[in-house]
């Protein structure tokens, strides 16, 4: 049987997996959530039967749980060659993936205070397969990694210079690993190489950011020092005016509740007061619910702002892209979004966005479009596999 390669993507309470062969090709996929609760379960996607957890499971015991599924399924037979973890946050460390040894992994917990909700639940993934593969080597690929190109005028904000001499206060950017994706993808099909090659990407899920992408290197993206920056999300606010945490505290709101509403409460959850789910809102607002079409066009609007925001940093556009659960799979979304853009040249063919570039390579905009338009489905997961297995080759373990 075929060697395999493990991706190892970790939440706060929920765990995913995937297994690759080891030419890259996805074997098989499993999910564990509510992980650490009297409710945790799991599921193998190529079967779909769910897979017991004990009650209160923690991530190693989804994780060696889930081995052991795969293994009784015929879709392990042997240890992987590699693991490849997400990894939230690399701050100015990690310019690119790195293999995980004592060193590399201080210095991801050196980076915790960046991003405390991510990065020790990603140590936690982490721990549990070293402990299950002592000898297998793993790799870290990060978030972040990809927009540690930005030129100093893109990432940092206009504070006291001590704030980034001393705390690292910058912007660092998210979603790296799927706009790398976008870059070459998008190279791929215009019949282009990266290096030639110059986008925007809007990766756009429950998480959205958008970047400008020149040559095939990130120059600017919109989210910050924390993925709250920047668009409208599904909960998360985006951009508002820092002012907003002295008006809300005069109020007797803390600085946690009001980071807590931003996160969690806000966004287009916040604005329709319904749901975060593009599909559900643009259902409610086809049968008449006003607040959920107003969260549609705030976000769409927003959308287009970046859009035009992200032009300043790029001398050619070569395709505009959408990606993400939304940006693949709203036509809706790409059209009222490409709306506000006519005064850029973009036009869109509706028959083809309806059908989501299925039949066109990808390509949804119109004969008379300035730029061409692109929907690529991400693979976050399939860069991390070619990492892995790219850094487990030069390993001397």
């Amino acid at each position: 049987m075929d060697a395999n390669l493990l991706v190892i993507n970790c939440g706060s309470s929920s765990l995913k997996l995937a297994v690759f062969d080891s030419r890259h090709r996805k074997q098989a996929s499993a999910l564990a959530e509510r992980l650490n609760s009297n409710d945790a379960f799991a599921r193998i996607s190529a079967s779909e039967q769910p897979v017991q957890l004990p009650s209160g499971a923690s991530h190693e015991t989804a994780l060696s749980t889930l081995i052991n599924a795969l293994k009784d399924q015929a879709i392990m037979a042997n240890d992987p060659i590699a693991i490849g973890h997400r990894v939230v946050h690399g701050g100015e460390t990690f310019r690119e993936a790195a293999l995980l040894n004592d060193e590399s992994i201080a210095a991801i917990e050196d980076c915790a205070s960046l991003a405390p909700l991510h990065n020790p639940v990603n140590l936690a993934g982490i721990a549990a397969t070293r402990s299950l593969y002592p000898s297998v080597p793993q790799v870290a690929v990060f978030d972040t990694a990809f927009h540690q190109t930005l030129p100093a005028r893109a990432f940092l904000y206009a504070l006291p210079e001590a704030y980034y001499r001393d705390w690292a206060v910058r912007r660092y950017g998210f979603h790296g690993t799927s706009h790398f994706f976008m870059a070459q993808e998008a190279a791929r099909r215009l019949g282009r190489t990266p290096a030639t090659t110059s986008i925007i990407s809007a990766h756009l899920g429950n998480g959205c950011s958008i970047t400008a992408i020149r040559d095939g290197i990130s120059v600017d993206t919109s989210m910050g020092l924390t993925p709250l920056e920047g668009l409208v999300m599904g909960t998360r606010s985006g951009d508002v005016d820092p002012g907003l945490f002295d008006f809300l505290a005069d109020k007797g709101i803390s600085a946690e509740e009001i980071t807590e509403v931003l996160n969690t409460k806000s966004g287009l959850l916040g604005l329709s007061g319904q749901t975060n789910d593009m599909r559900s809102l643009c259902d409610l607002a086809d049968h008449g619910h006003e607040p959920s079409a107003l969260a549609i066009d705030i976000f769409c609007f927003r959308l287009a702002k970046y859009v035009g925001a992200m032009m300043a940093s790029l001398t050619s556009l070569d395709a505009l892209v959408f990606t993400g659960g939304i940006g693949e799979n709203s036509a809706r979304v790409r059209q009222q979004a490409l709306s506000h853009l006519r005064l850029m040249g973009f036009q869109i063919d509706s028959e083809l966005n309806e059908a989501h570039g299925a039949y066109s390579q990808g390509r949804v905009e119109s004969s008379d479009s300035r730029f061409p338009v692109l929907v690529i489905p991400t693979d976050e997961e399939l860069v991390i596999a070619r990492e892995a297995s790219r850094l487990a080759t030069s390993s001397p373990v």
